[in-house]
């Protein structure tokens, strides 16, 4: 097949456009982390002292970071579980052949629409000790109204929480998706052969649903570290005692905080490590799905 461009220097004329923003917004400021996690950079950059590795090798023997690093492993552990979770039984609850069922799904993915800042602030009210709507049915119904502010581990699941919510119509998109794609004689025959709902659904469309379910772990872990920021800032601002002080938050507090860029560009790296390794992963493992083909 002939190309439609005879002249070679048309397409990279039409290019250049996307090359540009590509090179001004995405990797001239690449360059320019991974330069400045090697120096230590004084207030705004008035001053800046080559130190090679030594930004990487006090934040790994920072007992603030690998707090950090933990409590955003029990986060996005927590986040990912529940969310995928809730997900599906809402998907499946959504799948089915009943009046209004476009409307409730319309309902079930606007969440996914708001900002984190937007979420944050929603569920910083329905938290709240004084007029949340939480703390009044659970005073009702067990006659606590919990500080949710004020412990360690009341705040963390007050963030996941909203988390949870907020990633929740994004699942649900890909999990109803996949729902009704699935052969419908499959579970018919299943049916017939006397299989139960829950076999049913355990034999023929959790497999099915398999690789969709893989992609959305791969994405929500990748959320969760990178797409939370503005809800904990809004929430809680790392707290209390740093509860809530999650990978991608520790660094907005190095850098914009206490302006130790440097140290903040380090971290960045870091991050970008973990989200280069999910997305390897992703790859290489949906590449062995199973393709379901008829008899």
């Amino acid at each position: 097949m002939r190309s439609a461009y005879s002249n070679k220097v048309v397409p990279w004329l039409l290019l250049s456009p996307s090359i540009l923003i590509c090179i001004l917004f995405l990797y001239y400021p690449m360059v320019q982390i991974a330069k400045l996690s090697l120096y230590k950079v004084a207030f705004f950059g008035m001053r800046m002292k080559y130190v090679g590795l030594e930004n990487f090798i006090q934040l790994f023997s920072s007992p603030v970071y690998l707090g950090s690093i933990l409590t955003s492993l029990v986060f996005s552990g927590a986040v990912v579980v529940l969310g995928i979770s809730i997900s599906m039984g809402l998907a499946l609850l959504a799948n089915q052949k009943v009046y209004g069922a476009r409307l409730s799904r319309v309902g079930l993915i606007w969440p996914y629409a708001l900002s984190p800042a937007i979420a944050g602030i929603v569920w910083l009210y329905l938290f709240n000790p004084a007029v949340g709507v939480i703390n009044y049915t659970t005073g009702l119904l067990f006659g606590i109204k919990p500080q949710w502010y004020s412990h360690r581990s009341s705040a963390l699941t007050m963030v996941i929480t909203a988390a949870t919510w907020k990633i929740l119509g994004y699942n649900v998109i890909f999990l109803l998706a996949g729902l009704q794609n699935i052969p419908g004689q499959f579970l018919e025959a299943a049916q017939i052969d006397g299989a139960s709902t829950f076999q049913r659904f355990w034999k023929i469309t959790l497999p099915l649903l398999s690789p969709t379910m893989f992609f959305l772990l791969i994405m929500n872990l990748i959320q969760s570290f990178f797409t939370n920021f503005g809800l904990v800032n809004v929430m809680t601002e790392g707290g209390p005692r740093e509860a809530t002080n999650i990978l991608i938050y520790q660094m907005y507090t190095s850098g914009f905080r206490y302006f130790k860029s440097g140290f903040a560009s380090a971290q960045s790296l870091i991050l970008f490590a973990i989200v280069v390794g999910l997305t390897l992963m992703q790859f290489k493992l949906t590449s062995r799905r199973v393709h379901y083909q008829g008899g």
